[in-house]
Parts: C-alpha cells; sequence; structure tokens
C-alpha cells in the first residue's frame, strides 16, 4: 500500500515538468509528511555512508559527501518552508507545527554526530595541504565552522540542553510568525458613510468596497495588509479613524487572545542568548556577527551611532516642518501624532514638490512595470524572459517565466507573485525552490529557481493594478536579489546565489532601487495607463527633486530598529521584564515622533524573531553604505553601462559566498566603501 501511496506522492519522482520544475499542481498538503520522513531516512543513511566509509576521510568522500547529502529532504523542505509564507493555511499550519521539530532534531543529529564530525575535523586539520581551490577551501571552512557552531564541541548534558533549546527555538519561531499573520488577517475595519472616505483616492475606495463585497459586506473594508493600511494612513482626512487603524497595526499580538506574542518574544531572546552561551559567547549578537561583514557588535553600534549623530539634526527639522504644516491647519496646539505623520508630510510634500504617489500611480502599471524592470536586466546583462504557463504555479495569482542569458542558454526559472491573500505573510521577499550547482563529474550547470513575493496593490473591477512608486521600488529590491540567485554560477550550492554573509545579501537588492528615480530608466515604460502619456519630464523631475524628501527620519527610523534588535541580542542575562518599556527603552535615541504607551514593535517584528535578521537588523544600513557607494560607478560610467554591469555580475551576483565580501566588493570597486557616499547622496554631507 505504501508503495501505491509514494508512487502518487509528486515529490518521490522525477519532476516531469518544464526545466523539472516543482509540479505544484499535483502537490496536496498529505504529500509532505512521507517526503520528509523518507527525506530524513535517505540522508540518515547518506551520513551512515560516510562514517563508515573504510577510505581515510578526505576532501570528497566526506565534504562533498556531506554536501550532496539530503537532496529529497531539501527538495521537499523547500516547498514546504516557502509555502508556509506564500500560500498558507490552517492544515498547512497545523502539520508545521508537528514537522518542525522533527527538522529540528533530525539538524541536531547531523552536527551533534560525533563520527562524522570526527571526519570533517580530520580534513580540516590537514586543509593546508590539500591544494584546493578557494572555493572548496571555503566549502571546508563552512562545513567544519557549521558542525562547531552546531554544538560538535559539546558534550554530556550540554548536548542535550543544546537539542532541546533548538528544538524549542523552532517551535517558537514558528508560531510567532503564525500569530502575526492570524492577527493581520482578523482585523478589518468596515466604514459604512461615505463621509469617513473623505481624501482617500478612487482607487483605494474601489479596493474597500472590492474587500466588503468579497465578505458579502455592505460598505468599504479596510485591512493591515499594506495596499490597504498605507494609503489609509497617508489619505485619510478622518483622524480618528486613522488613530484607530493605526493602534490596530501597532498593538498586533499584544491583545489578551490567543495571538499574543510578548512571552513568546521573551522566550526566543531568552533561548537564543542561552544557545549562544551554551557555545561560548556571551550573547546571541556574538554568535552571529563572527560569521558577519561587521564581525562584531561593536563595528554595528559605530555604524547606527554615526547615522544617528548625521541625520538625527535633520530628522527634527524634517518632524518641526511637519508639524508646523499641521499646526497651520489644525492650531498651535496641535501635536502631531504617530498617525498623522503620513498624512501631513505627504501633504508637506506635495506643497513643496507639488507630487505625491497617486499622480505617478497612473503611470505605474503592473504590466508595464514589468517589462521595465525586465527590460533594466536586458539592457545591463543582456538577459531576456519568457512566459511559460507550461510551467505550474502555485496560486493563479503567480507567473512563471524562463529566463535566458546573452547567449541564448537557459538561465533560471523565475516565479513572480505580486498581491496579497489571506494565506500570505506581509512584507516582500526573493526565495529559491531549487538553488545552482555544477556536477563535477557531468559538468553540467544544474540552473536555480527563484521566486519574488510581494504585496502589492491588486487591480479592481474598473482599473489595472496601479501601484506606487514605493512598491515600485520594492519591486526593484526583490529583482535585485533574484538577479543575485538567477546568476549564481558556483560549484556547490551552499555556497551559491544568496547563500552569502548577511549583511552582504542586501547590496544586490538596494543597489537596483538606485535606478528608480533615473530619468532614462523610467522614460522604457512609464506609461499612463489609459493614454499611453510617457511620465512627464516636470514629474520625473519632481520625483527626484523629492527623492530626498523625509530621507532622515526615514534612516532613523531603520536604525531604530537596528538598536532594537541588537538589545534583544546582546543580552547576557534573562529577559523577564516589560517588553514594551524595554523597547522603547532600546530605542529611544532614534525616536523622532511622541511615544504611544500601548504601540509595540517586538510583538510582530519577524525580521528578529521569525526570519534570518536577529543581530541583523543593522544589515539594511551597512548594505545601504555599499550600496550608494556601488552605484557612484554607475552614475560615473552610465547607469546603462554594460562594462560596468558585467564587473557586478562577475564579482558580486555569480559569485555567492565563494569569497569573502569585501574581498568581491573591492574587486569590483577598486576600493573599500565610505559612509560618506551615502551622506552625500542623501544631501546629509556636501
Amino acid at each position: 500500500m505504501s508503495n501505491i501511496i509514494n508512487a502518487q506522492n509528486p515529490f518521490f519522482g522525477q519532476y516531469l515538468t518544464p526545466h523539472e520544475t516543482v509540479p505544484f499542481d499535483r502537490i496536496k498538503t498529505e504529500h509532505y509528511e512521507p517526503a520528509i520522513l523518507e527525506g530524513i531516512k535517505q540522508q540518515n543513511a547518506e551520513i551512515n555512508a560516510i562514517i563508515q566509509n573504510p577510505g581515510k576521510a578526505d576532501f570528497r568522500n566526506t565534504i562533498e559527501a556531506f554536501e550532496q547529502s539530503g537532496e529529497l529532504l531539501d527538495r521537499v523542505t523547500a516547498v514546504f518552508g516557502n509555502m508556509l509564507s506564500a500560500e498558507t493555511n490552517d492544515d498547512l499550519q497545523a502539520l508545521a507545527q508537528k514537522i518542525m521539530p522533527l527538522l529540528s532534531e533530525h539538524s541536531n543529529n547531523i552536527t551533534l554526530n560525533e563520527k562524522l564530525f570526527a571526519r570533517v575535523k580530520e580534513v580540516y586539520n590537514q586543509k593546508e595541504n590539500l591544494q584546493l581551490n578557494p572555493e572548496e577551501s571555503k566549502l571546508l571552512e563552512n562545513a567544519y565552522n557549521s558542525f562547531v557552531r552546531h554544538g560538535a564541541n559539546l558534550e554530556g548534558e550540554a548536548r542535550e540542553e543544546y537539542r532541546r533549546l533548538t528544538t524549542e527555538l523552532s517551535k517558537l519561531t514558528l508560531t510567532f510568525s503564525e500569530n502575526n499573520l492570524k492577527e493581520t488577517n482578523r482585523y478589518q475595519m468596515l466604514l459604512t458613510k461615505k463621509e469617513s472616505l473623505a481624501g482617500l483616492p478612487e482607487i483605494i475606495v474601489e479596493a474597500a468596497a472590492e474587500t466588503a463585497k468579497s465578505e458579502d459586506k455592505e460598505g468599504w473594508a479596510f485591512t493591515l495588509h499594506a495596499p490597504s493600511y498605507v494609503p489609509f494612513m497617508t489619505y485619510a482626512d478622518n483622524r480618528d479613524l486613522r488613530q484607530r487603524l493605526y493602534m490596530a497595526y501597532n498593538t498586533k499580538c499584544t491583545h489578551d487572545n490567543e495571538f499574543n506574542n510578548i512571552e513568546i518574544v521573551k522566550k526566543i531572546a531568552n533561548t537564543r542568548m542561552k544557545i549562544a552561551q551554551l557555545l561560548g559567547y556571551k550573547d546571541y549578537a556574538e554568535y552571529t556577527l563572527v560569521k558577519r561583514m561587521a564581525e562584531n557588535s561593536e563595528s554595528v553600534y559605530k555604524l547606527l551611532n554615526q547615522l544617528l549623530e548625521a541625520y538625527t539634526p535633520t530628522a527634527q527639522q524634517e518632524y518641526k516642518e511637519v508639524q508646523e504644516l499641521a499646526r497651520k491647519e489644525q492650531g498651535e496646539d496641535f501635536v502631531l501624532m504617530p498617525w498623522d505623520w503620513s498624512y501631513y508630510s505627504n501633504k508637506l510634500k506635495d506643497k513643496k514638490f507639488n507630487i505625491n504617489e497617486e499622480m505617478l500611480r497612473p503611470y505605474f502599471e503592473l504590466e508595464q512595470v514589468k517589462k521595465g524592470v525586465f527590460g533594466l536586466a536586458e539592457r545591463l546583462y543582456g538577459i531576456t524572459f519568457r512566459k511559460n504557463t507550461e510551467i505550474p504555479v502555485y496560486h493563479k495569482d503567480v507567473e512563471a517565466f524562463e529566463v535566458f542569458d546573452k547567449d541564448g542558454k537557459f538561465l533560471a526559472v523565475l516565479y513572480t507573485d505580486f498581491h496579497p491573500r489571506l494565506g500570505k505573510r506581509a512584507g516582500a521577499w526573493m526565495t529559491s525552490y531549487k538553488d545552482q550547482w555544477i556536477d563535477k563529474q557531468t559538468g553540467e550547470n544544474s540552473r536555480p529557481h527563484v521566486s519574488v513575493v510581494m504585496n502589492f496593490t491588486k487591480p479592481t473591477e474598473n482599473k489595472p493594478a496601479l501601484l506606487t512608486f514605493n512598491e515600485v521600488e520594492t519591486f526593484l529590491h526583490e529583482f535585485g536579489h533574484s538577479l543575485h540567485g538567477m546568476f549564481a554560477n558556483s560549484t556547490h550550492k551552499s555556497l551559491s546565489g544568496t547563500n552569502v554573509y548577511w549583511d552582504f545579501v542586501e547590496l544586490p537588492s538596494q543597489i537596483m532601487e538606485n535606478f528608480a528615480i533615473e530619468k532614462d530608466f523610467l522614460n522604457t515604460f512609464a506609461r499612463h495607463y489609459q493614454t499611453g502619456e510617457a511620465l512627464p519630464d516636470d514629474l520625473i523631475k519632481r520625483l527626484v527633486d523629492a527623492s530626498n524628501f523625509n530621507v532622515a527620519y526615514a534612516c532613523l527610523r531603520q536604525v531604530s530598529f537596528g538598536l532594537l534588535d541588537m538589545a534583544w541580542y546582546t543580552r547576557n542575562t534573562a529577559f523577564e521584564g516589560d517588553v514594551k518599556a524595554y523597547e522603547k527603552e532600546a530605542w529611544k535615541k532614534a525616536q523622532i515622533l511622541p511615544v504611544i504607551e500601548e504601540a509595540c514593535m517586538s510583538t510582530q517584528f519577524s525580521h528578529i524573531f521569525a526570519g534570518g535578521y536577529a543581530a541583523g537588523y543593522y544589515s539594511y544600513k551597512w548594505a545601504e553604505v555599499l550600496d550608494a557607494d556601488a552605484f557612484s560607478l554607475f552614475k560615473q560610467k552610465g547607469i546603462f553601462n554594460r562594462e560596468v554591469a558585467d564587473s557586478f555580475r562577475n564579482n558580486i551576483l555569480s559569485k555567492g559566498g565563494t569569497e569573502h565580501p569585501m574581498v568581491l566588493y573591492k574587486r569590483f570597486r577598486g576600493q573599500e566603501p565610505s559612509i560618506d557616499a551615502l551622506l552625500i547622496r542623501n544631501g546629509i554631507k556636501k
């Protein structure tokens, strides 16, 4: 009977799809568990074969054999993990609660396997005599360090404690993420009076009506998803409603219900601290930053404090200007609150530059933006995109593209998933369903399958999907990550694509954002969706002039998140206090707006509590220093300069984690990055 079931399980056979892409149309929830259990069984057998190999441990029979183990498990968990973020449901989440501890246990069984580690260590100890190339040396170093960093040197009770803590952490992060999604989805502000909609653009009103209609409700429904929340906070004239929606968003997972994350925040922070200390580090940040460009907490705080010093005076002036505008309208005793910031700063921006998101939106129809972004990659790198409807997708909103290199050879598969839905978590991200690697025996270059997932404005009955300028920037950002994945060209998959230091991974994404205000780029695609008129030159000029509007406030907002992150992960004693109070103390130096006592970021801060950014949120600003410096080369040589683009591809995008990122960066740029390029770009420094 089990053989029949296995035959029906798409994970067990070869994928008979274009480029062996995931057969989403055949995968059912019941397929995951047996495939994961079989994947664990197969990898265990592969690990045993390495251990029992009678030959002396060497790079090929130990390090490469370990690298190649777990193919089935990797294949299944890539789909399972991505679906938990992009297209989840109650059944999948229930299964995750069961599966994640098993995967954590399996991972521990490998890294705590004394016989396997002994062989890895034996190879590592003779690394100087092995005549390895740079990529092989990096793979060996990573393998050895990974075992050590995951408890291989622990003994006795310490090993068992490590097992317990890591299993507990996997459950906690999963629950944190699920609670956040459910709290986001369960809230809705239903308005039934037309006067409540004053100030809102027509497209937002239409979307809210459709949301209400989809649930058989009368009126207009506003949610905590970005395409609904952000425009409401920006345009709604009704201050009380703005406050209501703001409070709903900023108190997520703090309420007295089953989705409360307060205790989970404490447990995650404390568990990570215990794991780090068990491994010999003073705190989790020290443990994490050893494998980052920053290297230590001192370097992170140095950057954050430099930014605080440089941007705070300008940020305070920005707040003062917005406050003054609000007081002209509301009276001298008016205090600008956080739920007023987007509304009045948008008014000030419009007044200063005669520009706002809604002026630009008609020129950013999604299909045209896709042509522009894909066209930019074609112009820079010579690659082309061809939609293939034969490639299965996991939701009707998802499209699949074949990507071809400048020589016409197949390069990658790219999935695009643009709009919010109940089964998708908030935000935007790039991910992979299949990494790239090269078969050393046949020389075949196995190409990657990557995906960009976003939550953009949806089309309505009367209008296509018209993006805000911010959404265009987000598209460029995630597309930059996808280029990093698609151009991957490493022998070993654990070193390919975005498998780089966490504070380097944002460089390819953030450098792409720079193109958003370049006239020559905008002219390639920005057309009015009704008239076909090109985005007028004077509007582009106003867009460029406004590009640094409130840039200091935005910088300090990011710095505040970095400070909060570091506060949680530089702790060396268990936290049992008040999460909200701790948060407010942690980031108070970077706060410009009045503090709201009930608000809490930590309980919904998925980046650092359920994502990969624990003790790493600073990396956005770290990479911004790099991208400002790197893009200055494009500006100097020409934004479409193929020579600069090829150098960026060859030295950054295709190298993955084969060398230290600073080595790669200096090879591209010819010098170390300086914070001055960012300060000059933002108008903070002349």
